[in-house]
């Protein structure tokens, strides 16, 4: 569709967020989200921070209606683990802005120069670089009769989410949330197979319990045999750039959290350990139920 590439280009052009930012982006999602007929929650539903409620029953229309969903957390937190998991569960695209911009990184396209000097260095991508990233992914999508989302890693400012909720509307925003020192050794721990793209994390975690706070742990996901010897660590998982993009979340994306806490969108979930502790906990504050694998929360 022409209209997606003049939208994609003007997108990239502007320097700033500015209100052609907003409709360029507006014109080339509003088209793909007007099919997806969002999901509807409980209105009476629970989401006072730090207390992860049950969300009543979602309900979903028998045609064309899934849900739209969004999933924020420090880097490292595990949001595309998760998001991916759901994905699989409720039956819709997964789609992770990380992996749209390490994709573009592996392309040798015309934004790989500019993406590699910004995420080695663990700055954020600028929204004009991100809205066209994500914008090409929902044309493929609408291509292939994709209906709903759950985004992971958009919005990371305040302006992206204004620019979403101009466009469409979010059904629930799902905030992970981890100990810092645990954070620090998932990124460090985490490698990826130079060959199939599989992704493991070697760090094994045991935080004890102390002053009132309890212990933690998180088992290793090794590799198996045969992605041991291919594993390569992302160039952006060093203890600096790490750090880095801790304390830029934490000036930057914090304010999305209160922007969705004040829509009462936002469901803060606490994670109390690796996936084995941690799923069928997830599952339960979103009164969902995974009955097709009995094994994936230990997966």
């Amino acid at each position: 569709m022409a209209v997606f590439s003049r939208c994609s280009r003007a997108a990239t052009a502007v320097k700033s967020p500015n209100a052609a930012a907003v409709a360029a982006f507006s014109h080339v999602i509003r088209p793909l989200f007007h099919s997806f007929s969002s999901s509807t929650l409980d209105p009476e539903t629970d989401l006072n921070r730090n207390k992860p409620a049950g969300l009543g029953t979602l309900k979903r229309e028998p045609k064309g209606r899934n849900v739209q969903w969004v999933f924020l957390g420090c880097p490292g937190v595990g949001k595309g683990t998760y998001a991916s998991r759901l994905s699989n569960l409720v039956g819709v695209p997964h789609i992770a802005t990380g992996d749209l911009v390490r994709d573009e990184l592996a392309s040798s396209g015309s934004l790989s120069s500019q993406l590699k000097e910004i995420v080695n260095q663990g700055k954020l991508v600028s929204d004009e670089i991100i809205i066209d990233l994500l914008s090409k992914r929902l044309e493929k999508g609408e291509a292939k009769g994709e209906s709903g989302f759950i985004l992971d890693g958009f919005p990371r400012t305040v302006r992206q989410a204004e620019i979403l909720e101009g466009v469409t509307d979010i059904d629930l925003v799902i905030n992970l949330k981890l100990r810092e020192e645990a954070l620090l050794a998932k990124c460090l721990g985490r490698r990826i197979c130079s060959e199939c793209g599989g992704n493991y994390n070697l760090a094994s975690i045991d935080i004890k319990a102390e002053n009132g706070r309890p212990g933690m742990h998180m088992s290793s996901l090794p590799p198996p045999p045969e992605c041991a010897s291919k594993l390569i660590t992302r160039p952006d998982d060093t203890e600096e750039v790490v750090k880095n993009r801790l304390r830029i979340y934490q000036s930057t994306t914090r304010p999305v959290e209160d922007f969705y806490r004040s829509r009462g969108k936002l469901l803060e979930f606490d994670l109390p350990g690796g996936i084995s502790e941690s799923w069928l906990k997830l599952l339960h504050a979103l009164n969902l139920e995974d009955h097709g694998n009995k094994q994936s929360a230990a997966a």
